[in-house]
């Protein structure tokens, strides 16, 4: 699936990824890929995510964030942040 996360000033990633973790205002949630579309808001915290030529064991990818939200649709999860 791909991943797309811009700010007003900059592209900060946009790639292929297997899962990202993103802090909903009612608590973090993952979409993986084939994830049901969705729109939320999101809350200062954490942005994770692992790519698609990472190892399961590896550490995940992380953009710390001041808020946003996410559109999820047709495997594309596009994120708006602060």
């Amino acid at each position: 699936m791909t991943l797309k996360v811009i700010s007003a000033e900059a592209v900060l990633f946009e790639g292929e990824v297997t899962s990202v973790t993103l802090p909903g205002e009612m608590g973090a949630f993952t979409v993986l890929r084939n994830h049901a579309s969705l729109i939320s808001t999101l809350v200062p915290g954490q942005i994770a995510y692992r790519g698609k030529d990472v190892a399961d064991s590896a550490e995940p990818a992380i953009i710390e964030v001041s808020g946003g939200i996410a559109v999820v649709d047709d495997n594309v999860v596009s994120v708006c942040v602060i």
